[in-house]
This record gives structure tokens, C-alpha cells and sequence, in this order.
């Protein structure tokens, strides 16, 4: 779809009455500094309080200002893929509605996209957020995510980064998984960058997130994992951790056999006999789990024609 607007703006907004026309003006203040045609695209995610009614009459006054409302609360993940989905910038800018981002940052993210990056994400390097129950959780998580992922970067929780539509139109995102955007563009070829931005304390209300989140995190960053490496190829993990469970049942059983034969040691007197078979009987189903997640695989690209690559060019094909 050909539009006439650079950078789309998506800002998910939950019980945010407080904050939003503050930043609103400061979008404005700082947009107009910049040479683009923008949009707002402020998504209330089921918000109790008056979040609705006061974007509705600032999309009456500035028609760059668009509305999207969910029927209940679907977290920030789903309010940023519908910004995403209504979006029609070729550059999405994400950002939180509660201030902490500064959207004099803007500017500093275009720029370094247009050096001819495909994702910025912001780095708040100076974060002014408990050190214990948000900062403390944050770093392990990052440097976590950083390893596991091989994507390195300081901040995968900064709401605020920059994404050229292309790399990011047919990603589907689930769960928290917003945060690893930058992880599944890169796995499409996108190159990604890392700029400090500023961090400030909340203007009013207060955080809907605290520890737990950290929890939620590393779960999804198990999926990613498995989505990354396993996704195309699932028997390799069900059928390796299978083919190891099988290996320790064996060693169990024959164990157990040298204690008897050796030691005069009765198989009823030891748990071995008993972890033998359990660790067979797991190992059994794990391999049975793998064939079946890799006939779930097969009928997920072929009942809908999706291929298992992705194409950048090609040479005398028709469009």
C-alpha cells in the first residue's frame, strides 16, 4: 500500500487519562521541528478510566491523530501489532503513552535509520525506574535475551525504537513478544542498531508492570528460541532430549546390573530399576512428540502455501 506518510507513530495507552494530552502537545512540539508527514495512532487497550474519550477529542482537532480501541485489555503486544496493522507510515516509531519515552528522541532515531539501518532500538542507558524490583530484573533479562538470541543489545524492554515497514509488516507477534522484534528482523536480514535515548520518571499514574513481568520474559524467550532454531525442524529438539533421556535409562539399568552382579545389591533396594523405565517411557514419548510436531509443521506451510524461505531478489522472474 503507496502512502504519502513517512512516520507513523504507535502508542498504546492503558488507564492513561492523566498523561495524554502532555503528551500529545510534546509530540506535537517535536514533530514539527522535522521536515515528514506523520500520524498518531493512540490504541486504548480496554481502559477503564477516561483514556477513551480524550483521544477521540484530539482526533476531532488534528485529523493526523488516529484511534484504536480494543473491547478489554489485550496487553501492550496486541495493541502494537494493531498499530502496526492500521499503520501506514514507512516508518513505525513505537513508543509508551506514560512520558518516560521523549519524543525529542524521534528525531535521533530517523536519523540513524536513515544511515541505512532497518530497526534502531533505543537504549535507556540513565533508566529512572526502581533499581531493585525493574532495573535489576531488566539487566538479567537483557543479557540473557542478548546471549541466547546472539542479537546484542542493552534495552530489549525500551518501548522506543524505529522499524522500516518492510521488515516488520509480516511479523506476527503473541504473548510479550513486542520486545523481540528486533530479533525476528534480524533473522529476515534487517540490519539493527542501538542509540541512547533519554529515560524520564512517570508524569502521573502509575506502572502496570512490576517483577512478574520478568517471569513472562524468559518464557517467551524459550519460545523464540525454539521458533528460531527448532521451528522447521522440531524432531531435532523433542527427538535429541528423547535420545538422551533413553541414553541415561540404559545407564540407570546397567548400573543397576553392576551393583547387583558386584556388590550383591537388590534391584528393589535401589531407585534405579524404577529411573530406568521412567526415563525410557519420557524418552519414548519425547521422540513420539517430535513426529508429531514435525507432521503439525508440514500442515502448517502446506495447507497455506507457505514456504519455508524467504526470497530478497530475483533476476528475469515476473513481478
Amino acid at each position: 500500500m503507496k502512502s504519502d506518510v513517512n512516520v507513523s507513530i504507535i502508542i498504546p495507552l492503558y488507564n492513561e487519562e492523566e498523561n495524554i494530552d502532555k503528551l500529545y502537545d510534546e509530540l506535537i512540539k517535536s514533530l514539527t521541528l522535522l521536515d515528514i508527514t506523520i500520524e498518531i495512532i493512540f490504541i486504548d487497550d480496554g481502559s477503564r478510566d477516561g483514556t477513551s474519550e480524550k483521544i477521540r477529542k484530539i482526533a476531532e482537532k488534528d485529523k493526523r491523530v488516529k484511534g484504536i480501541f480494543f473491547k478489554n485489555n489485550s496487553g501492550q503486544t496486541a495493541a502494537i501489532s494493531a498499530g502496526i496493522d492500521y499503520s501506514s507510515g514507512k516508518i513505525l516509531i513505537p513508543m509508551d503513552g506514560d512520558l518516560q519515552n521523549d519524543p525529542y528522541d524521534i528525531q535521533r532515531l530517523l536519523s540513524k535509520i536513515n544511515e541505512g539501518f532497518d530497526v534502531v532500538s533505543g537504549w535507556r542507558r540513565e533508566r529512572k525506574d526502581n533499581f531493585l524490583t525493574r532495573i535489576i530484573p531488566s539487566i538479567i533479562a537483557n543479557s540473557l535475551i542478548s546471549l541466547i538470541s546472539g542479537v546484542h543489545l542493552h534495552d530489549y524492554g525500551c518501548s522506543m525504537k524505529a522499524y522500516r515497514r518492510e521488515v516488520i509488516k509480516d511479523i506476527k507477534l503473541y504473548g510479550e513478544m513486542h520486545r523481540f522484534i528486533p530479533i525476528y528482523a534480524h533473522w529476515h536480514g534487517a540490519k539493527v542498531a542501538e542509540i541512547p535515548v533519554k529515560h524520564h520518571s512517570r508524569y502521573k499514574g502509575k506502572s502496570k508492570y512490576g517483577i512478574e513481568r520478568t517471569v513472562k520474559v524468559i518464557l517467551d524467550l524459550i519460545v523464540v528460541k525454539y521458533l528460531g532454531d527448532y521451528a522447521q525442524k522440531p524432531i531435532y529438539i523433542f527427538g535429541g532430549l528423547g535420545v538422551l533421556s533413553i541414553l541415561g535409562s540404559f545407564l540407570a539399568g546397567l548400573y543397576a546390573l553392576y551393583l547387583k552382579l558386584f556388590y550383591h545389591t537388590s534391584l528393589i533396594q535401589t531407585p534405579l530399576p524404577l529411573l530406568s523405565v521412567l526415563l525410557f517411557i519420557l524418552g519414548f514419548n519425547a521422540i513420539l512428540m517430535g513426529l508429531l510436531a514435525e507432521i503439525t509443521i508440514r500442515t502448517y506451510y502446506e495447507s497455506q502455501n507457505k514456504t519455508t524461505y524467504l526470497i530478497k531478489d530475483t533476476v528475469n522472474f515476473p513481478d
